[in-house]
């Protein structure tokens, strides 16, 4: 809700409930839009959504536009799809770019204002130091929640996996003291799925777990699932770790998983139905990949870091 610092008397906006994007009012009397806020490197984590309407709103009113950049702090190396399909943008999934994108967010509003072709005077303020294989450990940067869910490094390294299946009828952790880095529901057996997955995903282990969540979706009910603690962030894959998930319960639980919901996040038709078909992993890899590589090029221009 919009309150009123009490020590300035300046009124505080909030871009987070009815309205997501700056209205003329609220840029009234301001010469600069500056964002700075922390990303987790994911389509659907949606600080970049709020950046992007922020800029289309300074663009329409003729404001400045300033990013602070920061780190990903899953890196700017590894890039994984598939990509959002042109026409699916929303809020979850402001422009058509890969699920694990390895940009800064000063490198996407550089690539949001030329691919949507904002007449904006944007200014970024780089990084000094950081490199785009540099761990976020090595930067010196203490860890501060973004987001009350997103409690460490891990759930960071696992989001763009697990969180990729919260719109589906699984819980992911809300509600424990591990979110996304658990996952379960009470229809499913945990160690089953531990035994499809063991050895399946390098980087990554991943073990049975029990949780019972005190808020969120499956308030107060038990829940069977897995566990997940990422040993290597360089091999680990988390986007191919949540489309093998999907396909696991594509197969076992037909009827009691639902996976009408999960386009939401994954926002690519093609790879929803060879997931629905029950298609080989390596084939639905493939067209992830073919995605990932044209990224690749796509992103060049707009990138600050070697």
């Amino acid at each position: 809700d919009h309150t009123t610092d009490p020590e300035t008397g300046l009124p505080v906006y909030s871009l987070y409930g009815k309205t997501r994007k700056p209205t003329a009012e609220m840029l009234e009397g301001i010469d600069v839009l500056v964002f700075d806020i922390q990303d987790i490197g994911c389509r659907f984590y949606t600080y970049i959504s709020t950046m992007g309407l922020a800029m289309e709103a300074a663009a329409e009113q003729g404001k400045e536009f300033v990013v602070l950049d920061r780190p990903n702090p899953i890196g700017g190396t590894i890039v994984e799809g598939p990509l959002l399909d042109a026409g699916k943008e929303s809020f979850v999934g402001y422009h058509t770019i890969p699920v694990r994108h390895g940009m800064t967010i000063g490198e996407l509003a550089k690539m949001f204002k030329a691919e949507k072709k904002l007449k904006l005077k944007l200014t970024v303020v780089p990084m000094r130091y950081w490199t785009r294989n540099r761990r976020f450990e090595a930067t010196g940067v203490a860890w501060v929640n973004p987001s009350p869910n997103m409690r460490s490094l891990q759930a960071a390294a696992l989001y763009p996996g697990i969180g990729l299946l919260e719109t589906t009828n699984l819980s992911v952790g809300r509600g424990t003291k591990q979110p996304f880095t658990v996952m379960g529901a009470p229809w499913l057996d945990g160690e089953a799925l531990t035994r499809y997955l063991d050895k399946r995903h390098p980087g990554v282990e991943i073990k049975p777990a029990e949780f019972t969540p005190t808020a969120s979706k499956y308030k107060g009910e038990r829940c069977s699932g897995v566990h997940f603690y990422v040993t290597d962030d360089r091999e680990f894959r988390p986007v191919r770790l949540g489309l093998d998930i999907a396909l696991w319960l594509r197969k076992h639980y037909p009827k009691q998983w639902q996976i009408d919901r999960l386009p939401r996040l994954l926002g690519n038709d093609r790879v929803y139905q060879m997931i629905r078909k029950g298609e080989p992993l390596g084939e639905i890899m493939e067209v992830c990949d073919e995605d990932a590589q044209s990224f690749l090029e796509r992103r060049r221009p707009y990138l600050l870091y070697p």
